[in-house]
Formats: C-alpha cells, sequence, structure tokens
C-alpha cells in the first residue's frame, strides 16, 4: 500500500467585491487570521462561525502560516481600503449637528 501525498485545495474564494471568503460561507479571510493570531484555536474558531468547516479552517490556517507576508500584505490592504471608505464616508455625511437635524425634521414631519 502506497500513499498518496497531494495537498487539496485551499478552501478560499473570492466573491463579487473581491473579498475572499472562507469554504463556501460568507466569513472572511480577515476574520479567521485575526481570531488565529489573537490566539484561538481552530476548534473556537468554528465554535464563534459555526458555518465555517473544522477542516477548512485548519487548510486556510495552514495556507495562512505558509504564506503569511501575502495573506498580511492583503489584509493590510482591506483594512487602508476601509479606512478611505469610513474617512470618505464621514466627509460626505459629517455627523456633527445629527441630532438637531434630526429632531427638526421630526418637527416637520409633525412626529
Amino acid at each position: 500500500m502506497s500513499l498518496i501525498i497531494e495537498a487539496p485545495p485551499v478552501p478560499l474564494g473570492t466573491d463579487e467585491q473581491r473579498v475572499l471568503r472562507v469554504g463556501k460561507t460568507r466569513v472572511p479571510l480577515d476574520t479567521v487570521v485575526y481570531a488565529f493570531n489573537q490566539g484561538a484555536s481552530p476548534e473556537e474558531i468554528v465554535m464563534s462561525y459555526p458555518t465555517l468547516d473544522l477542516v477548512d479552517v485548519y487548510a486556510v490556517i495552514n495556507y495562512y502560516l505558509y504564506n503569511r507576508a501575502e495573506v498580511d500584505a492583503y489584509i493590510q490592504q482591506r483594512e487602508s481600503e476601509a479606512e478611505r471608505i469610513r474617512t470618505e464616508n464621514e466627509k460626505r455625511f459629517p455627523s456633527a449637528g445629527i441630532r438637531a437635524r434630526l429632531l427638526a425634521r421630526r418637527q416637520e414631519n409633525g412626529v
């Protein structure tokens, strides 16, 4: 009997927004990596995100450990993009005076 040594494909897929998701779930790669880096075991990660398969979490962590620089760069890029969007939204929709605007709108509508 001989064993065939072959690595299964990494259970990562890209959605319409080019976000890497784990397996057939909506859980992003970032979430699994963050939990792992915070000390969570694969079992704890699956307990927190029950849509994940334990085998997929182990495979993704394995991929991360072998490709740490690339995955960290991907996560940094996503964080930078999120910050850019947050800043843009804060400029477009300033929160200063929002209570007064909402109360004024409420009075206009007779509520």
